[in-house]
């Protein structure tokens, strides 16, 4: 099982988020997400995250180079696993459920609280607000391209989003990271922590690593 510690940097929840991606960049800590758990999704592109925590949300800095990319969807609450997409699943130790958060490259988000993939609570209109995404690329959906592309995202996740109190953090969370594109050209499933499993499934709990406050 793999560890991290999550970096606190006071300063994010000054800057713009605009800003915020060379700050993660040079202070977060940096993780690869590179594990092909399913050998007949062999392609690999390169995808690196970028976390850190202020007083208030949760930071994450995707950077992702390789083939095509894609972004149909512009509607949160929409299936963006099936463009260029990048993933965060967390859940606290002492939870039954757990939540996803799933943004394609041009920051639209599909979240939920779920027990399993198939029994889930997707967010409300108001919780998605909260959710702030900060895209490096084109803001309009736009079917598939191909070619070598590298793209970022900087996305802001309020702790209490996810269930934390900011004033009594626990010890750690349980996480895995993810990128997927499974309706593109190159479909692949990369996790950061391994997944032990048949066929590609994301919604493992029982896989995910520890990340520490």
């Amino acid at each position: 099982m793999k560890k991290l510690i999550i970096p606190y940097l006071s300063t994010l929840d000054v800057l713009d988020l605009s800003s915020v991606g060379f700050l993660l960049e040079n202070k977060a800590q940096r993780e690869y997400i590179n594990v092909v758990n399913w050998k007949e999704y062999s392609y690999k592109p390169i995808v690196v995250v970028d976390i850190a925590r202020s007083n208030t949300s949760l930071y994450l800095r995707y950077f992702v180079k390789g083939n095509s990319l894609k972004a149909l969807y512009d509607t949160d609450n929409s299936p963006v696993h099936e463009d260029s997409c990048v993933e965060f699943f967390m859940k606290k130790p002492d939870e039954n459920y757990y939540m996803n958060f799933k943004f394609n490259c041009i920051g639209v988000c599909d979240a939920a609280r779920r027990e399993s993939r198939d029994v889930k609570q997707p967010l409300s209109e108001e919780e998605y607000k909260t959710i702030r995404r900060y895209p490096a690329r084109m803001v309009e959906a736009f079917d598939e391209q191909r070619g070598v592309f590298s793209w970022e995202l900087v996305v802001a996740i309020p702790l209490e989003l996810m269930g934390l109190d900011p004033d009594n953090l626990p010890e750690k969370i349980l996480a895995n990271f993810y990128k997927c594109a499974d309706d593109t050209n190159a479909p692949h499933f990369l996790s950061w922590n391994p997944i032990d499993t048949p066929a590609p499934d994301f919604h493992r709990p029982e896989f995910f690593g520890e990340l520490y406050f």
